[in-house]
């Protein structure tokens, strides 16, 4: 456990504390054990650390919205980066939720020198959305703004005050959660804080000038059910150093292919380190 201005994270650690280090950030509503497989071949050349971030597995939840703010979460990571590789820099990967944050991390002025790379899997920067989004409207691209609506519906539902506990009281109840039920119905609501703290101010006052000061590589799902390909198209205007790969599978990339997404990682770091 790590403490992080007294909210208690779970930190996962394996491989060699010598080699370079990846810091894995999970998703909503997922844990750390989405990179189990991801970190079994990892590992085996790298120093691995994965974390439940704040409201989701093991860590502490703590309540108000102000708690999941994107500047919260960069102390935690800061924290999890402090006790596990002190003084070294990281090479963050993240998927879902985790990539949003890592987009954040690698355009704040704070965490430069600290992070090496940004591999974002499945995650658009909430910037890009916001400001893509507001070009359709100007352009008047109304089809295409409600094809983005429809793949992203679940949003409205978990930025809505009381939204999250009906839907996954309601998952609940119909057991399709299966074992992790409770738990992962549990995980849905705190972590729907993630989307209330953040999305509506971001849509409102996106940064326009959030730029990565670090290398990226972009892992984009061919079969997103949730996440609009057009989300991404400003990426390679907010990272000049920018690797696009599109993979065939879903948005589940880590879980579904976790050899693929561990090698894509792999030459990423590689790439970035080479002499």
């Amino acid at each position: 456990m790590v403490s992080s201005d007294g909210v208690g994270l779970a930190v996962l650690e394996a491989g060699d504390p010598a080699a370079p280090t990846v810091v894995l950030i999970h998703g909503y509503p997922s844990t750390k054990e989405l990179w189990s497989g991801v970190i079994e071949h990892l590992a085996k050349r790298f120093h691995v650390i994965a974390y439940d971030v704040r409201g989701a597995g093991d860590s502490d939840a703590p309540s108000g919205l102000e708690a999941y703010d994107l500047g919260q979460l960069g102390d935690d990571l800061l924290a999890v980066a402090d006790a596990t590789a002190p003084g070294r820099r990281i090479h963050l990967v993240g998927h879902d939720w985790g990539g949003i944050q890592g987009w954040e991390f690698a355009t704040e002025a704070r965490f430069r020198g600290r992070l090496a790379s940004l591999t974002a899997i499945a995650a658009p920067s909430l910037d890009q959305v916001a400001i893509s989004g507001g070009s359709l409207a100007r352009r008047g691209r109304v089809l295409q703004m409600l094809r983005r609506a429809w793949r992203s519906w679940y949003i409205l539902v978990l930025v809505t005050p009381g939204g999250p506990t009906v839907m996954w009281r309601g998952l609940l109840a119909t057991g399709r959660l299966g074992e992790r039920g409770p738990a992962l119905a549990r995980d849905g609501i705190h972590g729907a804080n993630l989307y209330r703290r953040n999305i509506p101010r971001r849509m409102l006052r996106p940064r326009t000038n959030a730029v990565a000061h670090v290398p990226v590589q972009l892992i984009v799902p061919s079969h997103d059910r949730y996440i609009s390909e057009s989300y991404y198209e400003l990426a390679g205007e907010c990272a000049p150093k920018l690797r696009r790969r599109t993979v065939e599978g879903s948005h589940w990339l880590p879980r579904t292919h976790p050899q693929l997404i561990a090698r894509l990682i792999g030459e990423h770091v590689d790439e970035v380190d080479a002499p």
